[in-house]
């Protein structure tokens, strides 16, 4: 029989399971939004993949994240995966989204081959230079008076 601090340490343990953070709240889902986040601004390259990143309206918005592959990376099952592992790794750091932004993905085929530490190291060291971008952007948008 198992002793009270062991169930204790149990059931702490199903609920960090269970409050695991979702990534589906913190998703570009409308053709409309990932329009404007293109037009508002410049392509970025990184190593195995590039990246789009745009200011929301509000600056206290939630994050939102958007992954594109497209069918020249190859067959929907390689795609699939491809999305699969990048939205493990950003669900895994999804504190590192920059707020008030929108940040676009576009994954090459190299993300199907790399090692997951390493694809987990790319994106962490994405979603600093986006946040630090998007500080800069920030800092550079004029002031808009309150009516």
């Amino acid at each position: 029989m198992e002793t009270r601090p062991q169930l204790e340490k149990q059931t702490a343990a199903r609920h960090r399971v269970k409050a695991r953070q979702s990534l589906s709240a913190f998703r570009l889902r409308h053709h409309a939004d990932f329009q404007r986040a293109y037009q508002a601004s410049r392509k970025r390259q990184s190593v195995s993949m590039s990246w789009f990143l745009a200011l929301n309206e509000e600056e206290d918005a939630a994050p939102r994240v958007g992954l594109t592959v497209g069918k020249v990376i190859g067959k929907s099952h390689e795609r699939n995966r491809i999305k699969r592992r990048m939205r493990e790794v950003l669900r895994r750091h999804i504190d590192l989204l920059p707020l008030g932004c929108d940040l676009i993905l576009h994954p090459r085929r190299a993300v199907l081959t790399v090692d997951f530490a390493q694809l987990d190291a790319e994106l962490v060291r994405l979603l600093e230079q986006a946040a630090a971008e998007a500080v800069r952007m920030r800092s550079s948008q004029p002031v808009r008076p309150i009516p």
